[in-house]
């Protein structure tokens, strides 16, 4: 997984006006958990741009008053109501050793033949809360869902693996095919029929090559 290093500062007070200064000078006050203690400290907004608005997943290396790092990853982020601005940011520091919990984006590729055949993607959980030691997090969860038809659903038991714990129920559902007003029936008879030609074709060209061998050996 890809890492992300911030750049903070301790904070001394942790007082309301201490936090509305900090908050008026574009800086986010923020906790680091999972120490000693907790660790309060600052950093500029646009820290988060990086770790927030983007759909890839991030381990921080959070780096306070330019010397002692920490390795974390981000478990919480409180924003405003109306304006969307960053409030508060919780962080857990982890270590080597021992497993984290995160939230791990999911990709979907290919072209479902249900979608092919006038159905409608239903995209259910675009992130899945994922628990591993950080050496075996995944940047991102794909799930191919080409071969998948109207009404087949991909769950999370589906998708399980030994390399880490999706923290979900089995029966959770990822995404599905749903039908459409416009879907036209998604039936095999139209691979068989195609088959069944490009099979008549192959026969036919088996034919003509074997009157040409017989042709070759009259000759």
């Amino acid at each position: 997984m890809k890492s992300l290093t911030i750049q903070g500062k301790k904070r001394e007070s942790v007082g309301k006006s201490s936090t509305n200064a900090l908050r008026n000078a574009e800086q986010v006050p923020c906790v680091v958990y999972g120490g000693d203690e907790p660790i309060h400290f600052s950093t500029d907004v646009r820290s988060f741009k990086n770790l927030v608005y983007t759909p890839e997943a991030h381990t921080v290396v959070l780096e306070l008053d330019g010397g002692e790092a920490i390795k974390c990853i981000l478990q919480d982020i409180q924003f405003h109501p109306v304006t969307d601005q960053i409030l508060h940011a919780d962080f857990y520091t982890f270590t080597d050793d021992k497993p984290v919990t995160i939230n791990i984006p999911v990709r979907l590729t290919g072209r479902a033949r249900g979608v092919q055949a006038g159905g409608v993607l239903r995209f259910n959980m675009r992130k899945l809360r994922v628990k591993a030691l950080p050496a075996n997090l995944p940047d991102e969860i794909v799930i191919d869902i080409t071969p998948m038809r109207i009404g087949h659903k991909k769950y999370i038991k589906d998708i399980r693996t030994d390399e880490y714990t999706l923290i979900h129920p089995d029966n959770q559902v990822v995404c599905m095919i749903k039908t459409a007003r416009t879907a036209i029936a998604d039936l095999e008879d139209e691979e068989e029929e195609e088959e069944g030609i490009e099979g008549t074709e192959g026969a036919a060209e088996g034919e003509t090559t074997a009157e040409g061998t017989e042709e070759n050996t009259e000759a």
